[in-house]
Formats: structure tokens, C-alpha cells, sequence
């Protein structure tokens, strides 16, 4: 059953250091382009923030949104309870898949 309640995200330390590193890693490339990839980013997150539902559990109660534009998949439990999702990871396609969890 959905709600009109938005969700608040929570980064995990693991999360916010792929970014990071994804972030230098595209700069190194293209200027600019790390700062693409962090919109892509905030953008997926707040599309799962406004419906977290609408993504389908894949892994226990784990679930992933793909982001726009960049191979990667941020990977999200929900905390029902306290209205929020729990980030847990921002993650490469091109990762060993058994590590994505």
C-alpha cells in the first residue's frame, strides 16, 4: 500500500566512498563528468526516496534502482518503521556481482 510520505536516505560509509572514488576516477576522464555522475546519482536517490516500493526486492530485503547514464546500481533496504532507506551502496555493473550485497 503506498503512502504520500516520502522517505529520507541514509548514506553508509561504504556508499559514500564509492562515490567518491567513482567521482575521481570520471574526473580523471572529463572534466565535469564526476559532477554528472553525482547528479545521476542524487537523482536516483530521490526517485527511490519518493517511491521505494516501486523497486522490487532482490536479495533478501535488499533492492537496487539502476542509475541514468553511468553503469552503476544503488543498492537500498527500506526502514518502514522510521520512513527511511538505508544506502547501502553504489555499485559498478562491472563488479563481481557476489559483492554487490
Amino acid at each position: 500500500m503506498e503512502n504520500n510520505f516520502t522517505y529520507a536516505s541514509v548514506l553508509s560509509k561504504k556508499a559514500l566512498k564509492e562515490i567518491a572514488v567513482s567521482w575521481s576516477w570520471y574526473e580523471e576522464r572529463l572534466q565535469y563528468l564526476g559532477d554528472r555522475f553525482v547528479e545521476e546519482v542524487k537523482k536516483t536517490i530521490i526517485k527511490i526516496e519518493e517511491n521505494p516500493h516501486r523497486y522490487a526486492t532482490k536479495y533478501k530485503s535488499y533492492r537496487q534502482a539502476s542509475v541514468d547514464t553511468f553503469p552503476f546500481l544503488v543498492i537500498f533496504r527500506i526502514t518502514e518503521r522510521k520512513k527511511i532507506v538505508r544506502i547501502v551502496s553504489v555499485f559498478h555493473t562491472s563488479r563481481n556481482p557476489d559483492k554487490k550485497y
